[in-house]
């Protein structure tokens, strides 16, 4: 192989790494379409006791786009609703830009979280016009609430 690249015209070899990159390039794209490169999503916990779900990214800081936060009610059969950040009552954007020293954890959501199936659903309405829904009751898996 190394001589045949060293006896190759500057032409050709110009061709040749044309199609080593458009083979690397069809290869990505077909994993693409396959597969799919899907941000994942994250619960991320915070020294306040907040709990909001997003997308994290770390660049050029620590930050939830798309957020969501779990707020509670006074509803004792769904004690938690999940409200879209960018829906609060002084207008936000959905993006949400954290503090990283106030963050106790944060976790991958795993594809088939029902966290993941309101969210989508939330931007699928949102995306087709339909009307908004502010919040989503969750049933607590927990018999007794703990108190701080």
């Amino acid at each position: 192989m190394k001589n045949f690249i060293l006896n190759m015209s500057l032409i050709n070899k110009i061709l040749f790494a044309l199609v080593v990159v458009l083979m690397i390039a069809l290869v990505g794209v077909i994993y693409w379409q396959k597969n799919g490169f899907e941000d994942p999503y994250y619960a991320v916990y915070l020294n306040t006791g907040d709990l909001y779900f997003g997308h994290v990214n770390w660049f050029p800081r620590f930050s939830l786009s798309g957020a969501y936060l779990l707020q509670k009610t006074n509803d004792e059969k769904n004690p938690y609703n999940i409200t879209k950040f960018g829906n609060a009552f002084w207008g936000p954007e959905d993006d949400l830009y954290l503090n990283y020293d106030n963050v106790v954890w944060k976790t991958r959501l795993k594809k088939d979280s029902p966290v993941i199936g309101y969210i989508k659903a939330m931007d699928a309405k949102i995306a087709s016009g339909q009307e908004q829904i502010s919040s989503q009751p969750v049933q607590s898996t927990s018999t007794s609430p703990k108190n701080k």
